[in-house]
């Protein structure tokens, strides 16, 4: 997918809030292919979760699939190797996601918050500051 898309997807994300998703966001996302907007729509939930929660931690990008390819199945999405970007530091992530047959509404989310990710580590697994 376009990398473009892909980030313009991540900012429209962030600066929408979880409870009303805004309708040009739900535009962009119903472009994507549809395993494509499962995993960007579950990897913008990961965001809205995580800054949601009393962390103090503040997503900005999400990856499903740093450290293990996602298990994709219908409706639902499993980031057993999933990362996201938090103040400039990236920490693991593992995520479960199931949404409805368009991929747009999310029917249930659950993720675990791992380690950070020591600096010496982000060029093997094309993280970036």
């Amino acid at each position: 997918m376009n990398r473009l898309v892909c980030l313009t997807l991540l900012v429209a994300a962030i600066a929408a809030p979880a409870a009303a998703m805004d309708r040009s966001l739900i535009k962009q996302f119903e472009e994507l292919d549809p395993q494509t907007r499962l995993e960007q729509r579950c990897d913008t939930e990961a965001m809205w979760e995580i800054n949601a929660d009393k962390t103090s931690f503040k997503p900005d990008k999400v990856i499903a699939y740093t450290f293990a390819d996602p298990i994709v199945e219908d409706d639902k999405i499993q980031a057993p190797g999933a990362v996201f970007r938090s103040k400039g530091e990236w920490y693991k992530l593992k995520y479960k996601c199931s949404t409805g047959p368009d991929h747009i509404e999310v029917l249930s989310f659950n993720y675990t918050i791992g380690d950070l990710i020591p600096h010496d580590e982000w060029e093997a697994h094309y993280l970036y500051p």
